[in-house]
């Protein structure tokens, strides 16, 4: 009985780091604590879907930039793509509330605003 309470204890155990694993859940943000504007809640809760929203306010980019950028997380990372007025909305507020900045000297530069 000993031997088989072992081993049952040896397999969860072992299977314990597969069930730990969880999906990515953004801790809780709300779109108020970002800047105000037309279409923030659009642009919130369109990428909070995969990442926290301050990676976003982060970035600093063109609208081109953030249209690349766009583009990029529908290729990769299966992003439900964003078309027509959800789009525009999307990428004005970005466009308007997250525009490029000069770097910090000496700082961490955007690769993506090359």
């Amino acid at each position: 009985m000993l031997r088989l309470t072992c081993l049952a204890v040896a397999g969860l155990l072992c299977s314990a780091p597969a069930a730990a694993q969880t999906t990515f859940t953004p801790r809780d943000e709300s779109p108020e604590e970002f800047a105000a504007g037309p279409g923030r809640d659009e642009a919130f809760y369109a990428c909070t879907a995969c990442h926290g929203f301050k990676l976003v306010a982060q970035q600093g980019l063109t609208r081109a930039q953030w249209e690349d950028s766009i583009n990029l997380m529908v290729r990769r990372h299966n992003m439900p793509p964003l078309e027509g007025k959800d789009r525009e909305t999307v990428l004005n507020y970005l466009e308007a509330a997250y525009p490029p900045r000069a770097p910090a000297r000496g700082g961490w530069q955007n690769p993506f605003a090359k």
